[in-house]
């Protein structure tokens, strides 16, 4: 195996630890709501101060990553993402948890815009396209953490014991692959300070093609079995079918996405992943029995499953910005989609009911294709790029 080879397996072993800590924190969250004897009322509020804590973290992300590099960044980041997640399960009092998840969202964003830095440099290496295939990790580690979240219950461990053991592995993943992060070079523009400037036109595009695709997301990821049991009906035991089905699709989506956008255009992915979250949500809405709804959510997957990474990559290579600040704004804009298309869904579905929104959520992919469609030419920035073969 070279250089190349080693430092991507390295680069996904972090992509899949951050993964694996943030699945692991879900699994875990009835029994936090049941140790402070939360109302879902409750629970709701404090779950909102992880995302608060992820909003704060974006342009300081940016930031860092521009003045001292992302491996510097990555190092000191991972350590501290892995050693704040045993503090959720030890909080005694929910006074204490708040600041705890505030952290913990931030460094979530850390890692996410560290990472995704790092990925584009390993795409200038290489040659080639492969950050989807680390955002394929990512998923495929939510299924290894809601598995070992299982497994942890199943024993019988608290929280605080399973936090333990995943910092443990976390630990293990960080110091095993930390040699093979790479150092990339000094960015000298003037596009580094504090995230808090409007993109520029191609910037812009780019982050609400992100921010459709991630309200697309969001609401798969929590009204999908809503919508199994209140609009299809399902038996109780097939509830759970349509968001497997996404899952699963997503994340093996993201392992050919690179793939596909090497023989095509990355251009022409998203415009094609647009089309099948709109045919998928479509089927869903129009035919809402088990086996329409399901392949439906699956098209879905597959669609949502290129948006992300492909938007990282080329917001990495704007000509105004850093790649790390151009990874902030666009991940800026793009996560007020996965925080404001859930609660949009229920409020809509209050209105008339939870077929039309998802009906609405279908004109969101479409609106993907549009965006990705008019004034072509500014996104046709090349797939290959030359590579460096220094080391």
């Amino acid at each position: 195996m070279n250089i190349l080879s080693k430092r991507r397996v390295a680069l996904g072993a972090f992509f899949f630890f951050v993964g694996l800590c943030f699945a692991s924190w879900a699994a875990r969250i009835p029994d936090i709501q049941a140790k402070f004897d939360l109302s879902e009322g409750q629970l709701g509020t404090l779950l909102l101060f992880l995302p608060l804590g992820s909003v704060i973290g974006l342009p300081i992300a940016g930031w860092a990553v521009h003045q001292y590099g992302s491996r510097t960044v990555v190092m000191f980041g991972s350590f501290a993402y892995a050693m704040t997640l045993p503090l959720i399960g030890l909080a005694p009092t929910t006074w204490f948890l708040i600041p705890v998840l505030i952290l913990y969202g931030m460094l979530g964003n850390v890692m996410n815009i560290s990472l995704n830095t790092q990925g584009l440099a390993l795409e200038d290496e290489m040659g080639k396209s492969i950050l989807a295939s680390f955002h394929g990790l990512w998923s495929l580690a939510g299924f290894s953490g809601a598995g070992l979240g299982a497994l942890m219950i199943y024993i019988g461990f608290s929280p605080a014991q399973h936090y333990a053991v995943v910092m443990a592995i976390s630990i293990v993943m960080i110091l095993s692959a930390q040699g093979f992060i790479i150092k990339e070079k000094k960015v000298t523009d003037s596009g580094g300070g504090l995230v808090m400037k409007k993109p520029d036109a191609l910037l812009l595009r780019i982050s609400l093609i992100a921010f459709l695709g991630m309200m697309a997301e969001g609401c798969m990821f929590d009204w999908s079995g809503v919508y199994f049991k209140k609009v299809v009906q399902s038996d109780p035991s097939m509830i759970a079918l349509g968001y497997v089905a996404f899952m699963g699709a997503m994340a093996s989506g993201r392992f050919i996405t690179d793939k596909v956008a090497a023989r095509y255009t990355k251009v022409e992915v998203i415009q094609v992943s647009g089309v099948l979250i709109f045919i998928g949500l479509g089927l869903a809405v129009l035919f809402p029995t088990v086996i329409m709804a399901t392949v439906g959510f699956l098209l879905v997957g597959l669609g949502v499953a290129s948006i992300i990474p492909l938007s990282y990559s080329i917001a990495g290579r704007s000509k105004l910005y850093s790649p790390s600040v151009a990874l902030a704004l666009v991940s800026t804009i793009s996560f007020f989609g996965f925080l404001l298309g859930p609660p949009l869904i229920g409020f809509i579905a209050e209105l008339f009911n939870l077929k039309f929104s998802f009906a609405l959520i279908a004109v969101a992919g479409l609106g993907i294709t549009l965006l990705s469609s008019v004034r072509k030419a500014v996104f046709l920035i090349p797939v290959k790029v030359t590579p460096n073969r220094s080391k």
